[in-house]
């Protein structure tokens, strides 16, 4: 039988396979858990001044990446219908 894991607060990071020379695609992606909150993770190494290695990291909430996906709504010029449903209205008594 299966175990069932609480990921909450973990994650994990995976080599990226798509990435090229020369491309600016993140060494490492993966997924992290924050309070129950799904994240997306990605990391480049990369070295300071210093001559130190680090990695840097960027995280995106994976429930906002669908909002952003979607293009946005333009108004209707002035003078015209904003979508059909209005333009099709049959309560106008006529």
């Amino acid at each position: 039988m299966e175990q069932e894991y609480d990921n909450t607060n973990r994650g994990v990071l995976f080599k990226n396979k798509r990435k090229e020379a020369g491309d600016k695609k993140p060494e490492y992606n993966g997924s992290l858990n924050v309070g129950g909150v799904e994240y997306f993770l990605d990391a480049w190494i990369k070295k300071s001044q210093a001559g130190e290695t680090f990695m840097s990291v960027s995280v995106k909430r994976k429930d906002k990446q669908k909002d952003s996906a979607a293009p946005a709504k333009r108004p209707a010029p002035a003078g015209q219908p904003s979508d059909i449903v209005d333009f099709m209205d049959d309560s106008i008594p006529f």
